[in-house]
């Protein structure tokens, strides 16, 4: 049984890679720019400022599993807490690249059965066309222009 699990998962995870769906330099310059400083390289509230700020920047491997995508989405955009707001910053496509990285990050170091439960939405996720929905390398409204 296990061996079976394994096996879906490097299939799912060469399917990843191959379709282009995934974790991608887009979005880790993103997260570089405007969330490493607080959250840190693994998404665990451990980045460079974070000691000197009131509260710690909370452990995205928590938040997963106490929020939902749209609750998360809602903080990346309005802000919470001493977190900014990032719209209208961030584009509509950016704010879901981050959305992305807080799942993508939180499953580091993660064991198989805790990331097999996520396989669903990651199937989900990679199954929309984000480019065509959302509008990325969409010349009238790359993330420059609002910046």
């Amino acid at each position: 049984m296990l061996r079976v699990s394994v096996l879906a998962i490097v299939c799912l995870l060469c399917l990843l890679g191959v379709g282009g769906c995934g974790r991608n330099e887009r979005m880790d310059a993103l997260y570089a720019e405007r969330c490493f400083n607080c959250h840190g390289p693994g998404g665990k509230g451990d980045g460079p400022i974070a000691a000197a700020l009131p509260v710690q920047p909370p452990d995205f491997r928590e938040t997963v599993q106490t929020k939902s995508n749209g609750q998360i989405r809602r903080i990346i955009s309005e802000g919470a807490g001493i977190m900014p707001a990032f719209d209208p910053a961030l584009r509509p496509a950016e704010i879901n690249d981050m959305l992305q990285m807080v799942r993508f990050l939180s499953r580091e170091g993660r064991d198989l059965a805790w990331w097999e439960r996520f396989d669903t939405l990651v199937v989900a996720h990679c199954s929309v066309p984000w480019e065509a929905v959302l509008g990325y390398d969409d010349p009238g409204s790359q993330s420059s222009a609002k910046r």
